[in-house]
């Protein structure tokens, strides 16, 4: 994902009294390339949620896994903006099996790398990383055992 990106508007959190740049950079038009991020290992009941992929799709997914696919548990992944939708899924999930689901879940920090490369390679500006923290959540929806 290619965005213009001018990187000496690079300021810190709004809720900060002073507003100077975070990061001492020449007024170089730059282009963001967000890297992927690393995922969890990829296991046949992981479900990692995005905002691309249509919200019904998604929760039709986890259904067929829980219900066609022998899986007794799933773990439903989600990252920054998708947070939102993947506890959706989940309570989706829980509640369309009237309760007979139960959830848990984990939220964690993923740290995630951004590529700054100049727009104009003539120009002196070199390419640089930077790192930056997203929220993450994880959710295990289950049967729970028989007693």
């Amino acid at each position: 994902m290619r965005t213009p990106y001018n990187a000496s508007n690079i300021l810190l959190p709004e809720h900060a009294e002073n507003k100077q740049p975070a990061v001492e950079m020449d007024p170089v038009e730059y282009t963001l390339r967000k890297r992927l991020p690393r995922k969890l290992p990829k296991r046949r009941n992981d479900v990692y949620v995005n905002m691309k992929t249509d919200f019904r799709a998604q929760l039709a997914r986890c259904q067929k896994l829980l219900e066609g696919g022998g899986h007794r548990e799933i773990c439903v992944h989600g990252l920054g903006l998708a947070i939102n939708r993947a506890i959706n899924i989940a309570l989706q999930l829980q509640a369309s099996s009237q309760g007979a689901l139960q959830l848990a879940a984990n939220t964690s920090t993923v740290e995630l790398v951004d590529d700054l490369e100049p727009e104009d390679p003539d120009e002196a500006g070199e390419p640089m990383t930077r790192t930056r923290n997203n929220s993450a959540i994880h959710i295990k929806v289950f049967y729970p055992d028989p007693q």
